[in-house]
């Protein structure tokens, strides 16, 4: 079912914390995808998780024409992480990385971020997005809502006739640190967000509890938080034209693209949507482009979902 090259899961001998690398392709190049550290109720939860979005990561890298494979990585954090702790699991982390002689590169997903990547790269090469105090890229959250916001120009072109979302309405499922960049960057529109943190509730926008995000009526969705959203019941219960996220791995299988497109919503694969953030880093750090450069290779999303949507119209089911 998933073809990967290797999996290693590891208990840190500093942290006494698991932590996991799946590999899924190098057949491009080395394999790039970032490092996510949440609580999961079992490992094998954590496993699968780890399995899907090297997967994806694979589908993006070709998709956004980055000579990469892809892969990912995974820190349970099934205890409260002091800093210390924090330390001890990043450094085991990066000795696990070094296993891979390069043929994984690593840097921030959901739970981590530049500070951490720095503290990988104590051990190991093999880590993007430091600091920009420190040489690199910083933050990629805002690569990838541009990316995600050019996705949305194609996309409502093709659904609306027109990439002007002035006065309809938006959705945006997931209000951290891409989301609310995705929601400020929506000029004109009628901005509803949601969050599972309650605490991130604001004034400038309309607000609906995170239960209720995937029920509203809208012109679009922006799933930005998890993933595993789409499954057949909320599909069926989709009251939307146009969905389009960074969330990984958007739907519970397969089948829910065709689901989807019997409904008439079309949908952008989250693989194609995200991309902005590993294109940017990529473009930086590996090929040295300076930062208008490199935000322009992101602005290429747009051409890439209007020519995938465009075939899809002909020959493809809408977000195959």
């Amino acid at each position: 079912m998933w073809e990967h090259e290797r999996l290693v899961v590891r208990t840190g001998k500093r942290s006494g914390v698991t932590t996991m690398v799946a590999l899924h392709s190098t057949a491009a190049g080395p394999a790039v995808g970032g490092c996510r550290m949440k609580p999961y109720a079992r490992i094998t939860d954590a496993v699968e998780d780890v399995l899907r979005l090297s997967k994806a990561m694979t589908l993006k890298c070709e998709a956004a024409g980055i000579p990469h494979g892809g892969a990912k990585s995974v820190i349970v954090a099934d205890r409260e992480l002091t800093p210390e702790l924090r330390r001890a699991v990043l450094l085991d982390h990066a000795d696990l990385i070094n296993e891979f002689g390069g043929a994984y590169l690593s840097g921030p997903d959901v739970g981590t971020g530049p500070d951490d990547m720095a503290v990988l790269r104590e051990l190991t090469p093999h880590a993007y997005c430091l600091p920009e105090e420190q040489g690199g890229t910083g933050s990629s959250s805002g690569p990838t809502a541009r990316g995600v916001l050019a996705a949305l120009k194609a996309a409502a072109r093709h659904t609306f006739g027109t990439s002007d979302l002035t006065g309809r309405k938006v959705v945006v499922s997931g209000f951290g640190s891409v989301g609310e960049l995705i929601a400020r960057g929506l000029e004109g529109a009628n901005v509803v967000v949601s969050d599972v943190d309650g605490s991130r509730r604001t004034d400038e926008f309309g607000w609906v509890e995170p239960g209720e995000a995937y029920r509203t009526r809208a012109d679009v969705l922006v799933p930005a938080a998890v993933g595993g959203v789409l499954s057949p019941e909320v599909v069926r219960d989709l009251d939307v034209r146009l969905v389009v996220g960074p969330a990984n791995n958007q739907l519970t299988d397969d089948g829910v693209a065709a689901l989807l497109e019997e409904r008439g919503i079309v949908w952008v694969p989250d693989h194609v949507a995200s991309a902005g953030g590993v294109i940017y880093t990529l473009a930086r750090e590996d090929d040295g482009d300076d930062h208008e450069t490199a935000l322009k290779r992101v602005d290429r999303i747009e051409a890439t979902v209007e020519k995938l949507l465009r075939t899809s119209r002909h020959d493809l089911p809408i977000g195959m």
